[in-house]
């Protein structure tokens, strides 16, 4: 098979894998989920010579890569807005939450926010993407071990997080919350 074909095939069959991968991460952000994985696949086609067999962990690495570009430009453009004094406010469109907004499990995305950017990417993509270790050293440009002990740490700091927050939030038993 020709690199094109090679690249062709990691296409069709890793698009949406990607799209959701970067979704995850923009929020929900469409116009930007589009870009930034239309760059993960442009970068892809320029390095169809490097594509390894199994094409998917190392798009993922692609993808992170693609995904901090887009971040930094999209604080450069909020600052601009900001300065600007165009922002939402200022025209009179804002949204207000409904107390039931919170979404289910809410608190391990809270838990999940309170660690560093490494950390929360090294348990996104073994939850989300479902990586094992060999796939994630991949993902994450690293050896094994080094993915390994990645993921060890960040899953103990995720746990010490999580048992900070069940003690400063009151118990529904007592009447509270």
């Amino acid at each position: 098979m020709s690199n094109d074909e090679v690249f062709a095939a990691a296409y069709r069959e890793h698009y949406w894998a990607v799209s959701r991968y970067v979704a995850r991460r923009l929020d929900g952000r469409m116009s930007e989920v589009e870009e930034v994985v239309a760059e993960v696949f442009t970068v892809a086609w320029r390095r169809r010579d490097d594509l390894p067999a199994a094409p998917l962990p190392w798009l993922y690495g692609v993808a992170r890569n693609c995904l901090a570009n887009a971040v930094r430009g999209y604080g450069r453009r909020r600052r601009l807005v900001d300065r600007l004094g165009n922002d939402e406010t200022a025209h009179g469109r804002q949204i207000v939450d409904s107390p039931d907004t919170e979404p289910p499990g809410g608190w391990v995305h809270e838990a999940l926010a309170r660690l560093s950017a490494k950390d929360q990417e090294v348990l996104r993509l073994t939850a989300w993407e479902e990586l094992g270790i060999d796939d994630l050293a991949v993902a994450l440009g690293c050896g094994t071990r080094a993915a390994s002990m990645r993921l060890h740490r960040a899953r103990r700091r995720l746990r010490a997080e999580i048992d900070r927050m069940s003690l400063t939030t009151p118990s529904k038993e007592n009447g509270h919350g």
